[in-house]
């Protein structure tokens, strides 16, 4: 995908900040798209079906968090990567994030050049994924790579991007443990700093949707898939 034809949408209530970003991602080759809220943000979604979305979390009338949820609920947007612009660095933000199925965050101030890497690097990643062709059947599940789609007994399972890239990883080599270093290296990259409990908090919600039982914990070492026995 060249960098012309790439779409992004950028979501900010503060005209400063749209204002530099923008003309930073524009510079850099990006179409860019914007919204100051999270009602503007679903239409703008809509009407031009973004790559990349760029969600601030305090926003007037919805925020981030409820629209990322409504985005993530739409099959339309299943492959598109959703990262928060927040300059809250609790915990709980990045908690409630990944948990409305964002794929990862961007703390404000952030240097235009290191913003424009780090979506360089969220992109990379996004193509990276798209070119496996190959389809996963385990027990009852279907993973199918190349279509991003996961079924399981007939029924299809819409998953977020990294939840999807996540349960990819441990299904291609089931009963294998993965160190949680090496599930953070290949699904979030070495160039993204993400929190502590990423990993845990994508595996809680694919337990949910696919099955307590499909991924065990291995304490203190990692997560692996457990196949039927």
């Amino acid at each position: 995908m060249n960098k012309k034809d790439t779409k992004i949408l950028l979501v900010d209530d503060e005209p400063d900040i749209i204002e530099i970003v923008g003309y930073n991602l524009k510079n850099a080759g990006y179409q860019v798209f914007t919204a100051n809220n999270g009602k503007e943000a679903i239409l703008q979604a809509e009407k031009h079906q973004p790559h990349l979305i760029i969600l601030d979390v305090m926003m007037p009338f919805m925020d981030g968090i409820e629209t990322c949820e409504i985005l993530r609920n739409n099959p339309k947007f299943t492959e598109t990567i959703i990262t928060f612009f927040t300059a809250r660095g609790e915990d709980y933000s990045q908690f409630a994030g990944f948990n409305a199925g964002a794929d990862d965050y961007i703390t404000k101030p952030i240097k235009p050049k290191l913003l424009v890497s780090k979506v360089k690097a969220l992109l990379r990643r996004s193509n990276i994924t798209k070119n496996e062709s190959d389809e996963i059947t385990l027990d009852n599940l279907t993973i199918n790579r190349e279509e991003y789609k996961v079924t399981k007994e007939g029924v299809v399972i819409n998953l977020p991007r990294k939840e999807f890239e996540l349960l990819a990883l441990l299904a291609s080599k089931p009963n294998k443990v993965f160190k949680r270093r090496d599930i953070l290296n290949q699904v979030w990259g070495n160039d993204v700093i993400v929190g502590g409990r990423t990993i845990d908090v994508h595996v809680r919600k694919l337990r949910e949707k696919i099955g307590e039982d499909c991924i065990k914990t291995v304490k203190g070492v990692g997560y692996k898939f457990k196949l039927n026995e």
